[in-house]
């Protein structure tokens, strides 16, 4: 973070300085926190209350740890210096704006904002190894994007940062608005409009005009990154005064299109010749599994393109990546001949499809592909239509085994069980362990597993669990 005197901090987030008579003077320089488990010496500790419990209870573990500052909404009985306001959450929002305002005065800053019903935090770390080695960037930690994580990011941010890329979701109508008043981008991306959150939000309609909120507050002269490939995406493009730049699989060769053509999938990631608008063209090999991600690479590639990066640096940073991210599609096991994908952070029913179609391109010929399916959250009446369309899709793309844990993604069992003309098989169990112990004695040499659900379901427990047990 800049360096501030906690009187500064005071006046930025609109609160009241408690503590010591020299407190208001103090430098404060560290990193922001909301747990205290992450807190380290020097930090600020910001107090926030939660759905089931009060940050305000672990403010002492945060002293401990090293806290230099709470920002609390009421005093504490602790000896070190305190800002009490009104809503925690809010003063963690107003001191992040002023971060980034302070930081744009310096006139090097750069940033790049990204949303989508999926792919947000895959681009982003595509993003920030293109753009590490060039310049000073702060880069949203795992999948910081909300009210409270993309402020912490935010203020990672000093005056010598040249690119800040921040993930910003929403459950709402008016949640990216919110996060780009705090930090508008330069760059501003979308990835996709699907069915993830799509309960919370009411319908896909809902989750389209939340996402262009990413594009509508753009100035003339920033930059639009929009997905050629999603209509609804594709839609938001008179929305905007920013510059469009497109980017897609294929298409034709356009100024204002980042594409990729000679798309090849193997187990090894996959390979694609990315051209950019001004005619350069190389040879990616892409290591990130899926050839679903190469749609997220073609985004950071457009983002870097628009912030001036050439084609050689984009490359490099694209191919230095070797997974999308902690589980998601991680490749695992080897041992006895079974290979282990665990891809259970996040399911959308965009994601859970592109998922198994990868599994079905990278089965081995001589061993069986096993999809083991949790439940996809948040859907809301979607949910058992969305459901019964991967079991489905299991059965008409050919996979060998279908293992279904937990009463929420049941419909899924059903609906294969159902399908009469399939040769394979579906079980359906209650409980990890159930699955665990099936899978134990069902994997033989040659088989592919991929592990698919959303977060809530935990099954990447599952995936880890068998990864272990074949490493």
């Amino acid at each position: 973070m800049i360096a501030m005197t906690i009187a500064e901090i005071a006046a930025a987030v609109d609160g009241r300085v408690v503590g010591a008579a020299d407190a208001a003077a103090r430098v404060i320089d560290g990193l922001s926190y909301t747990d205290s488990r992450e807190m380290v010496e020097g930090g600020v500790f910001f107090a926030k209350p939660g759905e089931f419990t009060d940050g305000h209870l672990f403010a002492p573990q945060a002293v401990e740890r090293g806290a230099a500052l709470l920002v609390v909404d009421h005093e504490l009985e602790l000896d070190v210096p305190q800002i009490v306001v009104a809503d925690v959450v809010e003063a963690l929002g107003a001191l992040a704006r002023h971060v980034i305002d302070r930081a744009r005065s310096a006139g090097i800053l750069r940033i790049v904002g990204i949303t989508g019903s999926n792919g947000k935090t895959t681009t982003k770390n595509l993003l920030a190894a293109i753009l590490h080695p060039l310049a000073e960037t702060v880069a949203a930690r795992a999948s910081f994007n909300n009210e409270v994580g993309a402020p912490l990011t935010m203020l990672e941010v000093t005056q010598t940062t040249r690119f800040l890329v921040s993930e910003m979701g929403a459950s709402r109508e008016g949640d990216i608005a919110r996060l780009i008043h705090l930090a508008k981008p330069d760059v501003g991306v979308v990835l996709k409009v699907g069915l993830a959150h799509a309960g919370e939000f009411g319908g896909i309609e809902a989750t389209q005009r939340a996402k262009s909120e990413m594009v509508t507050d753009l100035d003339a002269g920033d930059t639009a990154v929009l997905n050629a490939d999603d209509p609804r995406v594709a839609a938001m493009a008179p929305l905007t005064d920013a510059d469009v730049l497109w980017f897609g699989h294929d298409g034709v060769a356009a100024p204002d299109r980042v594409r990729a053509t000679e798309v090849r999938a193997s187990r090894a990631g996959t390979t694609f010749t990315l051209h950019l608008p001004n005619g350069d063209s190389r040879e990616v090999v892409f290591r990130v599994l899926g050839e679903h991600h190469v749609s997220n690479a073609l985004a950071a590639a457009a983002s870097a393109f628009a912030l001036g990066v050439g084609i050689d640096d984009i490359v490099a940073g694209l191919q230095s990546v070797t997974r999308a991210e902690r589980w998601r599609m991680e490749v695992m096991g080897g041992v006895g001949g079974v290979t282990v994908i665990n891809d259970a952070y996040n399911a959308s029913p965009d994601s859970m499809a592109a998922a198994l179609k990868t599994l079905v391109q990278l089965r081995e010929p001589s061993g069986r592909a096993i999809a083991v399916l949790g439940e996809m959250s948040e859907l809301g009446e979607a949910s058992g239509p969305e459901h019964d369309r991967i079991g489905l899709l299991a059965v008409r793309l050919g996979i060998d085994q279908v293992v279904v844990v937990g009463a929420g993604a049941r419909r899924m069992h059903i609906s294969t069980i159902n399908e009469g003309s399939w040769d394979g098989e579906s079980v359906f169990v209650e409980s990890q362990d159930e699955a665990f112990d099936l899978l134990k004695s069902l994997l033989k040499e040659g088989d592919t597993v991929l592990v698919k659900s959303s977060n809530s379901a935990g099954l990447r427990h599952l995936g880890d669990r068998l990864g272990e047990l074949f490493s």
